[in-house]
């Protein structure tokens, strides 16, 4: 078939993406995921695409087809008349995301103060001690790191991949709302949290373990409760 015949059939059709255009939409997906979980884009804010090309350093498609991808995690809002905004928070979802994690992250803990490992116990003392370093240096980004990792701790070593993909994901969801929450008080309050679920595991204590991780993760949710009703702009629902 010559170029000209081909041509003509192909007419019409949409260019197929090319591996260079996936790449740079995998990169706008990350890179703008990455800004909205860290809240460089607020819940409610109105994302430009000619901003955004000119950001990554790509053309409108990838920037279309991350908004997409983003719009299908959640994260993003597209509306045929005012465009794509930054998706507001929603109270439902971290409800849900929160009942989740306290199913599984708390018959994790459970299993660790049935089994007590010698290694276990001594990383999350290790992590423990870190986040004693951190509050007292007031480096609250290092803070928020040593929390994801003490919680990655409870959940990976028990040896599901599949658990610890579900978890993985809850949080990953709730995480844009809990930045919301890192103040000096938080903080210290969820280190002594954090202490008490150590504690019981070290002790041996499934109950104890398993009741300390349903009242941190209620006690992160009451908060957010409290924040939404004191800035509901950023959220969406009751």
């Amino acid at each position: 078939m010559g170029a000209t015949e081909e041509n003509d059939l192909t007419a019409g059709f949409p260019a197929v993406p090319t591996p260079r255009s996936s790449g740079a939409t995998a990169r706008v997906v990350e890179g703008l995921r990455r800004a909205i979980v860290n809240l460089e884009f607020e819940p409610g804010t109105k994302l430009d695409k000619a901003e955004l090309t000119r950001r990554f350093g790509v053309s409108r498609f990838p920037v279309a087809e991350a908004l997409n991808r983003l719009k299908a995690e959640g994260l993003v809002d597209i509306r045929p008349q005012s465009g794509s905004i930054v998706s507001r928070i929603r109270l439902a979802d971290a409800r849900e995301n929160m009942f989740l994690r306290r199913a599984l992250e708390g018959e994790a803990v459970a299993h660790h103060a049935q089994h007590r490992s010698k290694e276990l116990l001594s990383a999350l003392r290790l992590n423990m001690r870190e986040q004693k370093a951190a509050i007292s240096g007031d480096d609250r980004a290092r803070f928020h790191r040593l929390d994801l990792e003490l919680h990655d701790l409870f959940v990976s070593v028990v040896g599901y991949p599949r658990v610890r993909a579900m978890v993985e994901g809850a949080r990953l969801s709730l995480d844009r709302a809990r930045r919301l929450l890192i103040t000096p008080r938080r903080i210290a309050l969820t280190f002594r949290e954090h202490a008490k679920i150590v504690a019981a595991i070290a002790a041996g204590d499934s109950l104890a373990a398993r009741n300390a991780m349903s009242a941190h993760l209620d006690s992160v949710i009451g908060e957010l409760e409290d924040f939404a009703r004191e800035y509901p702009a950023l959220f969406d629902g009751d």
